[in-house]
């Protein structure tokens, strides 16, 4: 698969006015993007793909087009085979990519068009045929990319001569536009040949196709053919490809950095095995089955189509591994099947209950059926100790809970907004399946009655979307921060809680797909105050929200009112994402009034079962059970019969109210009292915190008193060794250090960011070796909660002496989470230049400004970076300041670059007229140099590198000589 994202290219005037004569010569229709219609109803009941990546260079490679066809026959290449092994998958689709950049550009079917491996045998019409056969759709993959025609040494795979024999002209296919001629030509003869084909699958676009209306003319000649593109939601195509994304928290969760909102019909297209290359290339590597399921199951959470990649061999048949793989599935699937055929992602803009983290590190996804109705809650991480599950029910009233698997019925309770299943003690190694009936959503006001409005907003995409029902149609804060929209109920009334649906186009995390920054565009900060007559408010919470998908809640206690401020303050993401930086966009807001409440079978450990002395039961309806017990400043709760397996050291819980800071004191089997701090917030609201607390085997008393009001209490094991909460660190200057001899000093800053959970007692300070100094004091704080951020500057000065030697200086943070100890660090490496330069910089430094383009990882690199995606639009580019020399003159700028392929920069100084530097190079993995002079005045000096009309080589590193 190519792994280059295409680079759209600047349209000019003349450009455009071509292209409208050219319209108008091929009478067909303009592309318009259609995000829903009929011709895409059967991927839409899909629920799986199967991805074959199959050509020339499977391996053993062959680099004659005869003796790889020959070889496949001779193996005996069976298309039944293949849809068979789909339907394990229960796959109703398969993707064909033989005509790949990196597998030699093979078509798989007899064609009259010379340009590279044609075979004699159909291969493609046999597939199509055998999938029709048996109810499996087949798409042809297409690429758009030349640049990979010489990868073999001594092996040409584009014919240029041939072709351009057969169009009476010279095309050089080694070039975009003429591979785009020739491959504009292929999609024409499919589209003639093939009827019984079900779309093309495109790896990117391709600038000639554009031009020459291919979209249109397939939307024409095949109008029931799908059309999908791989990682760029190009307005025409059916289908957005999120390719291999990784790197996620569970690791199956792919759809936290997917981009794609519903209800554009969306894929994740990613590889079984767990190492290798898309194609076979001569291993047997395993399947991580958890990995697997799980992908397969949080996708269709998600309402995302699962496109699993397998490596055929080059007889069709699939390694050892891969065959378990598909034969454990064609038995784990049937019976939880129910709950993913023809189902939408739950927490979305179909409704449902709230997917993602739940209770006791339990995660997992709902899948809805009959109009949510019908709801599947999967449980692909079970609780670490808990019998229970407990996720926010988003009004839903439940009626029954059942065990897909054996239809056991199970007891549950609903309050404060959860859904708690209890007594679950048979858990699947990957998904545990229930079934829970609904009688639909109750306590939230119809959409209808409300009426909203914002300080700032897009033209097109007003406040008003906020309350019309209809998700796609959102608001969009145009950017600015801080930024509040205003709910108005028509007249007083009730309100406990906001449903929150944020647009779903941006994952979840800071990441890098392809080069390119992303972040989350997610609210982070807000404030919700609440007002009768609009003019006196008050504030009734003040918090974070988690950068998590599907609907989140704001809990607000009891109120009476007609206006709701949302007041969002920020977002996740940071400035090193221009795309979502700033950015906030939210599909629908609702107001809830009431919780639904089933309370006959009560959670564990609940205060109000178990207060004493002068304690009361208040009434909390945003408390579990509906209930707290406050007054424990002159009496407690005690639990006598708090379970634990073995002697050791728990995380015990607790969850509370309290309006300002608030204390508990716990005293664990007649013990010395252990305090833990409760955060101020809304005395209707509870939150919680946790503490370390010994137990001993089998049954403990623990008693709780304090100045806050208790909800329950929950115990569990400590967090295992491995685990730190997650952070986002920033340290700057970032990437390699470059500094003259002698004693230097460096400006280093500093920021690191809580995403999870809550810790103390934080410390950060760089760490020198023997000999350097460092100026400025450690910081420090008592604790971070989620999204709150500590930051710092400091001088670090190398001896007098200067420095011998690559450095790395560690940033260290240092903080507990209950009570455990941990750290995390970033390190700013520094190098002494070579002799013969005198500046030098890496491209992905965090002082030079990059645009659009991103970093990326690159093992032969200088530090190990690159920025990758330079050129093709006018801020696609590195802009390196503060170029500074001792005099002005000429000097020699070197450029250190990868590339596949021959591709420019130009390079401008100060804003002078550019030069251009043109280089080739095979594979885009080896770096090499170029010189380009430049004139340089005394001081400090701007270095544009660019390109602003195609893609330009990949650039590793700046120096001056």
């Amino acid at each position: 698969m190519a792994l280059r994202l295409a680079r759209r290219r600047r349209r000019l005037s003349a450009l455009a006015l071509a292209l409208a004569l050219l319209a108008a010569l091929l009478s067909t229709a303009p592309a318009r993007a259609e995000v829903e219609n009929p011709r895409q109803q059967w991927m839409r009941d899909s629920t799986a793909g199967l991805f074959l990546h199959w050509g020339m260079f499977t391996a053993p490679r062959h680099t004659d087009c005869a003796a790889w066809e020959r070889d496949v026959t001779a193996g005996g290449w069976n298309a039944d085979y293949w849809v068979d092994e789909a339907q394990k998958l229960h796959a109703s689709y398969i993707v064909l990519a033989t005509f790949h950049s990196r597998l030699g550009y093979a078509r798989p079917w007899p064609s009259a068009i010379p340009g590279s491996c044609s075979t004699q045998r159909d291969f493609l019409g046999e597939l199509v045929a055998a999938g029709k056969a048996k109810g499996v759709h087949v798409l042809l993959y297409m690429t758009d990319d030349p640049q990979w025609h010489n990868e073999v040494p001594g092996v040409e795979t584009l014919d240029s001569a041939a072709y351009s024999a057969y169009k009476g002209q010279q095309v050089d296919l080694t070039t975009r536009d003429g591979f785009g001629m020739y491959s504009y030509d292929l999609f024409h003869e499919v589209m003639d040949n093939y009827p019984d084909l079900s779309g093309f699958w495109i790896d990117n676009d391709n600038a000639y196709w554009e031009q020459h209306g291919l979209y249109e003319q397939i939307r024409q000649q095949r109008p029931s053919w799908l059309l999908s593109n791989n990682n760029e939601d190009t307005p025409i195509m059916d289908t957005v490809s999120n390719e291999q994304k990784t790197g996620m928290t569970p690791a199956y969760d792919y759809p936290q950095a997917t981009f794609t909102p519903m209800p554009r019909l969306t894929e994740a297209d990613y590889k079984l095995p767990t190492s290798g290359q898309w194609w076979y290339d001569g291993s047997d590597s395993k399947v991580d089955y958890g990995l697997s399921v799980g992908r397969y199951v949080a996708n269709s959470g998600s309402s995302i189509k699962s496109l699993m990649a397998e490596t055929a061999m080059v007889n069709g048949k699939f390694p050892p591994q891969q065959v378990a793989f598909n034969n454990f599935m064609a038995e784990w699937l049937p019976p939880v099947w129910s709950s993913l055929t023809k189902t939408n992602g739950g927490g979305y803009m179909y409704g449902g209950m709230q997917p993602g983290f739940w209770n006791d590190g339990a995660h997992g996804v709902i899948t809805l059926a009959d109009n949510a109705r019908t709801q599947y809650v999967h449980v692909l991480t079970k609780p670490k100790s808990q019998d229970l599950v407990r996720l926010r029910d988003n009004g839903y009233r439940v009626t029954e809970v059942t065990d897909v698997r054996t239809g056991k019925t199970f007891r549950f309770n609903q309050s404060a907004g959860y859904l708690t299943i209890l007594g679950v003690t048979d858990w699947d190694t990957y998904d545990t399946v229930f079934k829970v009936t609904t009688a639909g959503q109750a306590g939230l006001y119809p959409q209808s009655i409300l009426t909203a409005t914002a300080t700032a907003a897009t033209a097109d995409h007003p406040a008003s979307n906020l309350v019309d029902a209809s998700y796609p149609d959102y608001w969009d804060a145009n950017g600015q921060f801080p930024v509040a929209t205003t709910l108005d109920l028509g007249r007083p009334r009730p309100a406990t809680y906001l449903a929150v649906n944020q647009t779903e186009w941006s994952p979840t995390h800071a990441r890098e797909s392809f080069g390119r920054p992303e972040d989350s565009a997610r609210i982070k900060d807000y404030k919700v105050s609440v007002s009768i007559d609009g003019e006196h408010w008050k504030t009734v919470r003040t918090s974070a929200m988690p950068s998590r998908r599907g609907v989140q809640f704001i809990d607000i206690g009891n109120q009476l009112t007609r206006y709701l401020k949302l007041e969002v303050l920020n977002t996740w993401s940071g400035p090193q994402s221009p795309p979502f930086y700033r950015q906030l966009k939210i599909d629908e807001i609702k107001v809830g009034y009431a919780y639904p409440q089933a309370l006959a079978n009560p959670l564990p450990l609940e205060a109000e079962f178990h207060r004493s002395g002068a304690s009361r039961i208040d009434i909390c309806t945003a408390c579990s059970g509906s209930a707290q017990v406050v007054g424990l400043d002159r009496g407690s709760v005690t639990y006598r019969d708090v379970q634990a397996p073995a002697d050791g050291t728990y995380r015990l819980q607790l969850d509370g109210t309290t309006s300002a800071a608030g204390t508990f004191a716990i005293r664990v089997n007649g013990a010395a009292p252990i305090t833990a701090h409760l955060d101020a917030g809304n005395r209707e609201v509870p939150g919680s915190t946790a503490v370390a607390v010994p137990l001993k085997a089998g049954p403990n008393t623990i008693q709780v008193s304090g100045t806050a009001g208790l909800d329950r209490i929950s115990v569990g094991p400590m967090p295992p060794s491995s685990y730190v909460p997650k952070t986002t660190m920033t340290v700057k200057p970032s990437g390699v250090v470059w500094v003259g001899p002698g004693q230097q000093s460096v400006e280093v800053s500093a920021d690191l960011r809580l995403d999870e959970d809550s810790v103390d007692n934080v410390r950060m300070a760089p760490a020198v070796p023997s000999g350097w100094t460092v100026s400025g004091d450690p910081v420090t704080s008592a604790g971070l909660r989620l999204g709150q951020t500590i930051s710092g500057s400091w001088t670090i000065t190398s001896p007098a002496s200067g420095q011998t030697g690559p450095v790395q200086i560690p940033v260290e943070v240092s903080f507990e989470t209950v009570g455990l100890p941990h750290k995390v660090s970033k390190t700013v490496p520094i190098q002494v230049r070579p002799a013969d330069r005198v500046f030098m910089r890496e491209a992905e430094s965090s002082l030079n400004q990059i645009g659009s383009a991103g970093v990326t990882s690159c093992s032969g690199c200088s530090g190990s970076q690159k920025v990758r995606n330079l050129g093709g639009s006018d801020d696609a580019h590195v802009v390196v300041p503060d170029v500074t020399v001792a005099q002005a003159g000429q000097y020699q700028l070197y450029l250190d670059y990868t590339v596949n392929g021959t591709k420019s920069y130009f390079v401008s100084v100060n804003g002078g007229a550019p030069t251009e530097a043109s280089v080739t190079g095979i594979g885009n993995s080896t770096v090499q140099t170029v010189a380009v002079p430049v004139e340089l005045k005394e001081g400090t000096n701007t270095v544009r590198i660019f390109n602003e009309e195609d893609s330009a080589p990949d650039l590793d590193r700046i120096s001056i000589g």
